[in-house]
């Protein structure tokens, strides 16, 4: 299906007067996290910024992975692309939140919370849609960035490596034990949000990277993460198939709904088509009010 292309300004335009239409000046903040590299964290993150876009959202992107930067390193493919084959692609404003370098620890955390107050009530104040990508690690910006949260998105590979963050599990009969640090981190953020401001954070787990073919492993991670999920309250919600496109779309900073610009020079298959509707499917799975009963452009 063919996308109209359109700019970041008239898309940011079209955004703007959806909220003014809407009337209640909402915005939603996405983070994108957990705490291990390499489970495809900032390729959801530009696919859920894109897909909100052409959808007509203003969106605003955060990459508090300062040190490897991948997201804003996609960011930066992506305007080169753009402007090196005079193509108007819709993209996010950037935000950008250096962690404090003061050296006594509670200095450097009010400097940071100071800091992230700014910043989000800027954003909340000019965008629908605020998308985070978390750092592999646990800083103090990830942690306010996952309190301030509606919806928490976690990719883990299908590997108990991945579950390991989530939950323990048995040596010898697999049974999920008690959760883990990241699942403690987002237990300790909703109880914060939900005191603060009366709300709870929506907490999606997604298999991503899987394999198509069928395993012993891919089996008992899927049985895992359903008894988890009862237990700690998640949703789970299904990701992204391992495919080569991804890695070949990073240095052009497209992602898959941008296949059918000019000059994309990717010969579109019915593995893309297949792709596609994985995003598709993680929208819809997402459920996030701002979007209810629209039909999705891609």
């Amino acid at each position: 299906m063919d996308i109209p292309s359109g700019g970041g300004t008239q898309m940011n335009h079209t955004a703007q007067t959806v909220r003014t239409q809407a009337g209640n000046g909402g915005c939603h903040v996405i983070v994108v996290g957990n705490e291990k590299g390499g489970a495809g964290k900032s390729t959801v993150a530009i696919h859920l910024a894109v897909a909100l876009l052409r959808m007509g959202r203003s969106v605003a992107a955060v990459d508090l992975d300062t040190r490897q930067g991948t997201f804003t390193r996609y960011l930066d493919n992506r305007d080169r692309w753009a402007a090196a084959n005079a193509v108007s692609l819709p993209c996010p404003e950037r935000a950008l939140i250096q962690p404090s370098v003061a050296r006594d620890l509670d200095a450097a955390e009010a400097e940071e919370q100071a800091m992230w107050a700014a910043a989000l009530d800027q954003m909340k104040a000019r965008h629908d849609f605020i998308v985070i990508d978390a750092p592999g690690h646990d800083t103090h910006l990830s942690r306010l960035a996952h309190a301030s949260a509606d919806t928490i998105v976690t990719p883990v590979n299908d590997s108990f490596v991945d579950f390991d963050l989530l939950a323990e599990i048995d040596q010898q009969t697999f049974e999920v034990g008690r959760p883990s640090m990241y699942s403690e981190l987002v237990w300790e953020c909703r109880k914060r949000k939900a005191v603060k401001e009366r709300r709870s954070i929506d907490w999606i787990v997604m298999r991503n990277r899987i394999s198509t073919l069928d395993s012993i492993n891919k089996r008992r991670v899927g049985e895992g993460l359903k008894k988890l999920s009862e237990r700690v309250g998640f949703r789970v919600a299904p990701g992204f198939s391992e495919r080569v496109i991804y890695r070949e779309l990073f240095p052009l900073g497209l992602t898959l709904i941008d296949l059918t610009e000019n000059s994309a020079a990717v010969n579109f298959s019915m593995s893309h088509v297949a792709a596609r509707q994985e995003l598709r499917d993680l929208v819809i799975v997402l459920k996030l009010p701002e979007l209810a009963g629209e039909a999705l452009p891609f």
